[in-house]
This record gives C-alpha cells, sequence and structure tokens, in this order.
C-alpha cells in the first residue's frame, strides 16, 4: 500500500471532513453519529482542547465512523492520537520527525502544505494526498488550481476558511478529493446538544457536489 492509498480512501468517502473541537468528551460519541448519519463518516478532531483525546476515544466506537486526529505538530501528537484509536492523522504542515512518526505508528497522514515548493517536497516522499492549509489565507481555489497545473499527480483537501459559499469553488477542482470544514458542528449546537440540527448541517454538506 503506498503511503497515501488509505489517506486518499478517507478522502474520498465524502466532500466534507468535518474538523472538530471538542472541549467537552461527552458530546463527542452523539456528535460523531450525528455527523456520520448525515453523511459525513471521516471525522477530523484537533488536538487544540484537553478533551481531544477523550473524544477521539469515544468516536472510534461509532458504526460507520472513520475518526482521524487534525493538528498533529510533534511524535508525541502521532503516538498519543494512535492510542486513544485514530485512524488516520492530520497535520499543518509537515516535519521529517511528523512523518517518520505516522510512518513508524503506521498511522496514515494528511500532511499540510502551503506552496508548490512544501508540495513537492512531500511529493518526493511519497505523499501525493495532500493538506492544502490555510487554504483561504494562501490564496484560495484560484491559488489550488494555480498549484495543481504544474503538479497534477498531487490531490489535496482544502481546509481554513472553507465555507458552504465557497466550498463548490474548491470542489469543482480537479486537484481537489474533499475539503475540511467546521461550519458543519457550530460551536453552540454542540453545547446545546443540538445533534439534529447538526445532521442536517451534514447532509447538505455531503450533498456538495461540483
Amino acid at each position: 500500500m503506498s503511503k497515501t492509498q488509505r489517506t486518499r480512501e478517507i478522502c474520498a468517502l465524502a466532500p466534507i471532513v468535518p474538523v472538530l473541537v471538542v472541549d467537552d468528551a461527552a458530546h463527542a460519541r452523539p456528535l460523531a453519529e450525528a455527523l456520520v448519519a448525515g453523511g459525513l463518516p471521516a471525522l477530523e478532531v484537533t488536538l487544540r482542547t484537553p478533551a481531544a483525546l477523550d473524544a477521539i476515544r469515544a468516536m472510534a466506537d461509532v458504526p460507520g465512523g472513520v475518526v482521524g486526529a487534525g493538528t498533529l505538530v510533534t511524535p508525541d501528537d502521532v503516538r498519543a492520537a494512535k492510542e486513544a484509536g485514530a485512524q488516520f492523522g492530520v497535520s499543518p504542515g509537515a516535519t521529517d520527525a511528523l512523518i517518520a512518526a505516522c510512518e513508524a505508528e503506521c498511522l496514515p497522514l494528511l500532511p499540510g502544505a502551503a506552496t508548490a515548493s512544501e508540495a513537492m517536497a512531500l511529493l518526493e516522499k511519497g505523499y501525493d494526498m495532500l493538506k492544502f492549509f490555510p487554504a483561504e489565507a494562501s490564496g484560495g481555489a484560484p491559488a489550488l488550481k494555480a498549484i495543481g497545473a504544474p503538479l497534477p499527480q498531487i490531490t489535496f483537501c482544502p481546509t481554513g476558511g472553507v465555507s458552504p459559499s465557497n466550498a463548490l469553488d474548491y470542489l469543482s477542482l480537479s486537484n481537489v478529493a474533499c475539503a475540511g470544514g467546521s461550519w458543519v458542528a457550530p460551536k453552540q449546537m454542540v453545547q446545546t446538544g443540538d445533534w439534529a440540527g447538526i445532521e442536517t448541517l451534514a447532509r447538505e454538506a455531503a450533498s456538495l457536489v461540483d
């Protein structure tokens, strides 16, 4: 299996990968169930809160879901995520140490790149499924389209500033497999337990097609 084969399979599950910031692990399972029911099975839990690893543990048991850990920065992050049950990892950028840790833990990685040079460096290491981050701040869909012209062998998951209003701009590009978005799990809805509302948002996101 290539270094990106499993990552590509995960990115092909739905047009949007929810980017989740979970403050309370008690919300994790019902949140995951709502997103999966709405048609978004690949879930990225960012390691930005103390509850993140417990949230991954809770989501790992949800039928039909594929939970991953986002904001991987250090090898320790990788090991902790894998131990918690993460099935893939996402990083804002990429370092040799981070890549080595993911390969040692057999954790499929979606590494971040914002420039052609970063993308080429990852391609040299065998990674041709990348996260384009921060997408909007790096020039948005026009920039990603331009990068794709000389690097057609690389596929991207743009993340960062992607919203319902611009998601199709990205998803219509030939070098985009999916996009990462946080709007499908608004903080207020999560805090109030509006799982039906989140399922509706997920269903709308899952229906996005180019």
